[in-house]
């Protein structure tokens, strides 16, 4: 049985083989083809319009796989000391839908998703790896946003290529036109706005003897972090909603009191929710938890980290070792290390 790595792995193949170019161009264009078309037909969770671009672009497919890694690996980052830690998100399948109730942490993974993805893209077109995309040729020819002293150049990084795809990709499973499917669609571009927001100007100094009369710039992208931090606070920021009737179908509104009066429809860049997050204390996998019995706990923490607060009052375990290092190093000449062994006990806390 293939696994989502051993497919990646293959696409990968793929994508080196669509970017040759010889005499036997035509036969090695067939076995792109044929070999896409196997592959992509054995992807998990892909809809029929991911499938299709997936035949079509299988270069591109290898940095959408990396996206989603990169966001799992960040969502895991950013939720570690959380009940619920998105240890349940990217496993078995990596390009369908994540299974959760419309919660905050829906919202989360989400819009992470998307930016890893859109993210991951505008790399590898940086770096020539997708055949369709490079530099962005913008940058170029936008002379009124260099002030004096400086112009554009290099190879600023393409983040509109990424973003327009990782939307045509990631929205293509977004079928059902119901409250859900709209919540993870506006999340899906809350997530890529924060990829092109996150972007950092770098820039090169020329002139004679070190001088810097003239600066060339370009716009580059920053460590993920960045990204994941920033959908984190939006995160702790994001909006209750509801699906209301509109001209168009359903349209998305901020949940209001009953006081309050009119309809306000979220902001672009907010993250969004439908439903209240569950506790998490116990495993609900219905509701995407895994609980929390058996997780390490902070006995003196008195944030989401610690014992009363993760083990949800259960109370937890307190268990002993001893570790055993080297110590106390120290250089003899000549020509050896000599160190003593050092044991230290210590104690870990787990919930019940």
């Amino acid at each position: 049985m293939l696994t989502p790595r051993h497919i990646l792995r293959v696409l990968s193949i793929l994508a080196t083989l669509s970017l040759l170019t010889s005499s036997n161009f035509r036969v090695v264009s067939s076995v792109v083809a044929l070999g896409a078309h196997v592959i992509c037909s054995r992807v998990p969770g892909l809809t029929p319009r991911q499938r299709d671009m997936c035949r079509a672009a299988p270069d591109a497919m290898i940095a959408v796989g990396d996206g989603i890694r990169l966001a799992t690996l960040e969502c895991q980052q950013q939720f570690k000391t959380h009940r619920w830690n998105c240890s349940a998100i990217g496993k078995g399948n990596s390009f369908g839908h994540v299974v959760v109730v419309g919660s905050k942490e829906a919202a989360f993974t989400y819009a992470v998703s998307s930016a890893g993805v859109a993210y991951a893209i505008a790399a590898a077109c940086s770096r020539g790896n997708i055949s369709a995309c490079g530099c962005d040729p913008k940058h170029k020819t936008r002379k009124e946003l260099a002030p004096a002293g400086w112009k554009w150049g290099g190879c600023s990084v393409d983040a509109g290529y990424g973003m327009r795809l990782a939307r045509r990709f990631l929205d293509a499973r977004e079928i059902e036109a119901d409250a859900r499917s709209l919540m993870n669609l506006h999340n899906n571009k809350a997530g890529r706005k924060a990829v092109r927001q996150s972007l950092v100007t770098e820039c090169k100094c020329h002139g004679v003897s070190g001088s810097c009369s003239m600066k060339t710039c370009w716009k580059t992208l920053p460590p993920f972090r960045v990204i994941g931090d920033n959908l984190m606070r939006k995160y702790w920021r994001a909006r209750p909603v509801v699906a209301m009737p509109s001209p168009k179908g359903l349209a998305l509104s901020v949940r209001r009191g009953r006081a309050a009066q009119g309809v306000t429809t979220p902001k672009k860049s907010d993250l969004v929710f439908l439903e209240p997050s569950p506790n998490y204390c116990e495993k609900d996998l219905s509701a995407g938890s895994l609980g929390t019995v058996g997780r390490l706990c902070n006995r003196t923490s008195k944030g989401t980290d610690g014992c009363d607060l993760m083990c949800c009052g259960r109370g937890y375990n307190t268990h002993q070792f001893t570790k055993v290092s080297q110590c106390h190093c120290k250089f003899h000449w000549c020509c050896y290390v000599k160190c003593d062994t050092c044991s230290e006990r210590t104690e870990q806390y787990s919930c019940k």
